[in-house]
């Protein structure tokens, strides 16, 4: 028996409200299996996810959906006074649970439990198969404020609050942020158990390696983006795209090889006829023919040559049309180029300390004690489990010390401000000339450099948040980075860490890619568990 889809989109277009198009046109149906969305930072991947949502409306075409929709994004974002059955969304069942248990009549608690009385063994059960049963195991602990947790475990926590629900389709914008080896492992066995549609937008390869198909977003130069399906998992995915680019980069050489040949007939040609006008000069000069017969043969050679140059110039024109349209199929992996300040620190000097420090996140550690010194242009990478306190330590430690600090939230900027703006505002005394070259290193060029910072996909807000650190006055002597390769492709995960190398003052790192840490050229790790720290020289 036959499947229906779904989702279905037809003929599906948007453009951001300045004009600037992100879809143009797509079709394509998402099936109740495990499809990976894959494309580089900016190419239209959580603007889609929107538009299935119902978030965004498009400007042309539908968006056809079976059933309910739940919808992880890139951030979770809560309140301040927030408790985790709140993020769950199951605050509002818990308090009229608690109110008839305690003798209410009233209908309109007996409707919001709906059929949700058993709203916590299932709630608490979801959290225990995410691998949070150890911190989050007993109906007291869902009344924790969200504050307490970490950036991992909120996106965990978030992710069964979408599962609670029972939708048919799941979308998932960058799930893999901030979890560490054992939260992803969770994520998978949740993903195992969900018998919808999910559609997981992300540049984790591991998590994309067990995805049943792969559905790619690829805009050429500045197009709306299109949209290709591939059946099978990111390895197979990455193969055909390699092999249809081998192809590619061997069709674009003919054709420049055929532009060489055709340009250098016309330059031949030109000599031709040149010649040919020359001698007719020559002839018509020394008069050994009559004139009217020299005047004919002028016109016809003249009619002749201008014929023989313009079809030479047809065939360049028509050879560069091939060639260009040839390069177009092969995929720009654009840089990041950082010409990086002077930022030199002596071998000998302490650049930050915490000193001895209590770090027990609200009695969960009561009696632990850490301290952690950076001395000279060291590279550190300070890893341990999600909730563990990595964020907490960091932000003691930039309180020592001027640092330049790329958090996890990225809440760095003014959103309703543009790129070149909050730049600015970190270098205020740097002309608007030098911000807009600069900027170009971080390939926000031209019209991207203006784009008001809330239209930024993921990676391009981790993009122009190390645009404002790197480029601030004073340049930094300590640079801390919170999971700094969340949301950016791969791609530019290679370049960041290529433009990084450049930088010489001390470094610290807090990631789950290991292939990352591997190449800044990390010089000591530091583990950080519940009962202190340990420190390694890499």
């Amino acid at each position: 028996m036959s499947v229906s889809p779904s989702v279905v989109l037809s003929d599906l277009t948007f453009s951001w409200p300045d004009g600037r198009p992100v879809l143009d046109g797509l079709d394509a149906s998402f099936m109740p299996r495990r499809t990976g969305l894959v494309g580089t930072n900016g190419a239209g991947k959580s603007t889609l996810l929107h538009l299935i949502t119902g978030r965004y409306r498009p400007q042309r075409g539908s968006v056809r959906v079976t059933g309910t929709v739940g919808h992880l994004p890139q951030q979770v974002v809560t309140n301040h006074s927030d408790t985790v059955a709140d993020l769950l969304g199951i605050g509002d069942v818990r308090r009229a649970l608690a109110r008839i248990e305690h003798g209410s009549t009233d209908p309109d608690d007996f409707t919001d439990v709906g059929a949700d009385w058993d709203v916590e063994e299932r709630t608490l059960a979801l959290l225990d198969s995410a691998g949070l049963g150890e911190s989050l195991g007993t109906a007291a602990d869902l009344d924790r404020p969200m504050r307490t947790l970490s950036g991992g475990e909120s996106t965990l926590v978030a992710l069964v609050g979408q599962v609670i629900r029972r939708p048919s389709v799941l979308l998932l914008d960058e799930p893999t942020n901030n979890l560490d080896g054992r939260a992803r492992s969770a994520l998978g066995r949740v993903l195992d158990e969900f018998s919808g549609a999910v559609v997981v937008a992300s540049h984790d390869q591991g998590l994309l390696d067990t995805m049943d198909d792969i559905a790619e977003l690829h805009s050429v130069r500045s197009s709306p983006a299109s949209l290709r399906m591939f059946g099978g998992n990111w390895t197979h995915y990455r193969s055909v795209v390699e092999g249809e680019q081998e192809a590619a980069r061997a069709a674009a050489r003919s054709a420049d090889q055929d532009l060489r040949r055709q340009k250098r007939d016309l330059v031949e040609a030109q000599s031709t006829v040149a010649h040919r006008r020359r001698m007719g000069e020559k002839a018509s000069r020394e008069k050994r023919v009559p004139k009217i017969v020299a005047h004919n043969r002028r016109s016809a050679a003249q009619e002749s040559a201008a014929k023989y140059r313009i079809g030479h110039e047809d065939r360049v024109a028509d050879a560069r049309t091939r060639a260009d349209e040839a390069h177009e199929m092969i995929r720009d992996d654009t840089e990041i180029v950082v010409d990086l300040p002077e930022t030199a620190v002596h071998a000998s000097k302490s650049v930050a300390s915490t000193g001895e420090m209590l770090l027990d996140l609200d009695g969960r550690y009561p009696d632990r004690t850490v301290e952690l010194t950076v001395v000279g242009p060291e590279r550190i990478a300070l890893v341990g489990d999600n909730g563990v306190g990595k964020t907490t330590l960091l932000r003691s430690l930039a309180s020592s010390v001027p640092t330049a600090v790329l958090p996890q939230s990225l809440d760095v900027f003014d959103d309703d401000a543009s790129v070149v703006e909050n730049v600015r505002r970190a270098a205020p005394d740097t002309s608007i000339t030098d911000v807009r070259t600069r900027l170009a290193r971080f390939l926000f060029r031209g019209r991207r450099a203006d784009a008001v910072v809330r239209t930024l996909s993921g990676g391009e807000r981790v993009r122009a948040a190390l645009a404002m650190l790197l480029l601030a006055d004073p340049a930094p002597q300590l640079l801390i980075l919170d999971e700094p390769t969340n949301n950016l492709d791969v791609a530019s995960r290679t370049h960041l860490s290529t433009a990084l190398s450049s930088y010489r003052g001390a470094l610290i790192v807090v990631s789950h890619d290991e292939a990352f840490l591997d190449a800044l050229g990390i010089t000591r790790r530091v583990d950080l568990t519940g009962e202190g720290l340990t420190s390694t020289s890499a």
